[in-house]
């Protein structure tokens, strides 16, 4: 949709998976009124073990194809993304497609946040693969705090566990406990640990049952929302280019079928995808 030439439409929310889903349901309970289209590539997930390249030309595809759904507004619901691909497309692709539009990340804001909670400094974050690789948390939380240390540890059974449903599982028990124990071997006095990936609020209740008392455990997606209500109001060109009807289209390159059962594990609500190729 067009007005005086300007495009208008729905906020676009992408992740690789489903873990996005976390996140627009916090975006959602944040600015109830708007529109949305999630786009999840699940035919190609996971991205946290894939290069560099990969995850920025798949995040690029499906950048543009919610741009093509008149999307004026993409967020990357996927800390893998945000980390491999965000500051490329911003840079460099934005430019090119139309300088208006806006791509945003999860990492900048829940990092934003972290000054108001940590006593210590010192940071812990649990991630994929591919985000703790790429060392985006810690050059993010290096420009705003640089004094504070900030200690990295992958997770790379956590994402399948989820996508399993073996999230509330004994056996998640030990894989939660076991990443708790090496990620404070690595540092024993961290006082705040960041959730950076959006699968892993599903099993926030066992990892505050293991991490021992006095430490934060910092979900991304109520943070992510209170940004983008801050960057609406900041941006009232970008606000007013945003329909307002509370409708959400869900979008997957799986099988829809397969997306919609799936997504009963991070959704309190039934959806109907549509399946599209990108």
């Amino acid at each position: 949709m067009t007005q005086n030439g300007i495009t208008t439409g729905p906020i676009g929310i992408f992740d690789s998976g489903y873990g996005g889903l976390t996140i627009l349901s916090e975006i959602r309970r944040a600015l109830p009124d708007y529109d949305y289209i999630y786009l999840g590539d699940n035919a190609r997930a996971p991205y946290g073990t894939r290069s560099f390249d990969i995850v920025y030309r798949f995040t690029l595809e499906a950048v543009e194809n919610l741009f093509a759904r008149g999307c004026p507004l993409v967020i990357l619901a996927c800390n893998t993304a945000s980390a491999k691909a965000l500051r490329t497309i911003q840079q460099t692709n934005l430019p090119e497609i139309d300088p208006s539009r806006r791509v945003l990340g999860v990492i900048r804001p829940t990092v934003e946040t972290i000054g108001d909670i940590t006593r210590s400094g010192k940071i812990g974050i649990f991630g994929t693969p591919g985000t703790v690789k790429s060392g985006s948390y810690e050059m993010e939380i290096a420009k705003l705090y640089p004094d504070f240390k900030t200690v990295t540890h992958a997770c790379p059974m956590w994402v399948p566990l989820i996508e399993n449903g073996e999230a509330a599982s004994p056996g998640a028990d030990y894989f939660v406990k076991q990443e708790i124990d090496r990620l404070l071997e690595k540092e024993p006095e961290i006082d705040t640990i960041i959730l950076g990936c959006t699968h892993y609020p599903i099993l926030i209740d066992k990892i505050k049952k293991y991490v021992p008392d006095g430490i934060a455990v910092v979900p991304q997606g109520e943070l992510v929302g209170k940004s983008l209500v801050d960057y609406l109001s900041r941006h009232p060109e970008m606000e007013k280019r945003l329909t307002k009807g509370g409708r959400c289209t869900y979008l997957t390159t799986e099988n829809a079928e397969k997306f919609n059962e799936s997504a009963s594990i991070f959704l309190s609500h039934t959806v109907n995808a549509e399946s599209i190729t990108l």
